[in-house]
């Protein structure tokens, strides 16, 4: 009895063989450390940013070439616009300044000359050039219409090379030409004269203005012109007292010679000379009235 009980002493409860033993609780798993999610982030946002970049700069390129070919295309339109109105405009001037211009047809104690004149009064006034008409024995005026007319001379300005004519208004009467203002033409401004070059008649040609307040000659022993318009239109022989107008068909001047080449004694080509329209209106109507 004494042994069991030391038995009894010598056991803990947890060792009590009728109990079952003890068994430990499993741990939990450690979660893994995310190590590569963050660096998958990271990559997908700069690869994002670098797609940006991408699309902005390959659609930056594609605008900036597609407003080139636009510019370019405008600008190509508005060119090809702004010549057919010019051109539309020289026209317009042509067919209003054409009626009034007449070819001067004179005969000479021997031979015969032929020039240009412009209609400036409906009554039958033409203007001329002086040296056209100062030597003739006749003189005839061939109308747009080609009707012919004998023509008087009714006053000349020789010192500016300009004379007037008279004949007697036809049948339908006539046209006569706007007289512009000639001290408001400036250099560049584009102008055209219309005349019978070499007898070619109702020639229409075109030039600028090259400059202004020139003294010219005829020729030695003439008298100098002063204030003569210079231009770059040809005013070839018959052009000599046609019209120089402007675009809005305005005569501003009576083409009157073309400048001498020293060098070779011959017509310089694109360098013309006229007289200023506001003469013509300054003697035109001292000679109407006689």
């Amino acid at each position: 009895m004494f042994e069991a009980n030391s038995q009894n002493e010598l056991l803990s409860p947890s060792q009590n063989p009728l109990e079952p033993p003890l068994q430990h609780s499993p741990e939990p798993p450690r979660e893994q450390p995310r190590q590569g999610r963050g660096g998958l982030r990271t990559g997908a946002i700069i690869g994002l940013i670098l797609l940006l970049i991408v699309v902005f700069v390959i659609g930056g390129f594609a605008g900036w070439v597609f407003a080139s070919a636009k510019s370019s295309a405008t600008g190509t339109t508005t060119t090809t616009q702004a010549a057919t109105t010019l051109d539309a405009v020289r026209e317009s001037v042509a067919a209003k300044v054409k009626p009034t211009i007449v070819e001067v047809y004179v005969t000479l104690a021997k031979g015969a000359a032929l020039g240009s004149g412009v209609i400036v009064d409906s009554r039958g006034y033409i203007v001329t050039n002086n040296h056209v008409v100062s030597v003739s024995t006749t003189i005839q005026v061939i109308l747009s219409n080609g009707t012919k007319e004998p023509a008087q001379l009714a006053g000349a300005d020789a010192a500016y090379d300009l004379a007037v004519l008279k004949i007697a208004v036809p049948q339908g009467g006539l046209t006569a030409a706007t007289l512009g203002d000639s001290t408001q033409l400036k250099v560049g401004q584009e102008v055209m004269v219309i005349g019978n070059p070499l007898g070619i008649t109702q020639t229409v040609t075109n030039g600028i203005v090259s400059a202004l307040k020139r003294s010219v000659s005829e020729g030695q022993g003439a008298p100098t012109i002063q204030n003569a318009i210079q231009t770059d239109a040809p005013i070839n022989p018959g052009n000599s007292g046609g019209a120089l107008v402007d675009l809005q068909g305005n005569v501003v001047g009576i083409p009157t010679l073309t400048a001498i080449d020293p060098e070779f004694n011959t017509p310089a080509n694109g360098v013309g000379f006229a007289i200023p329209v506001n003469r013509v209106k300054t003697i035109l109507p001292q000679f109407i009235q006689g």
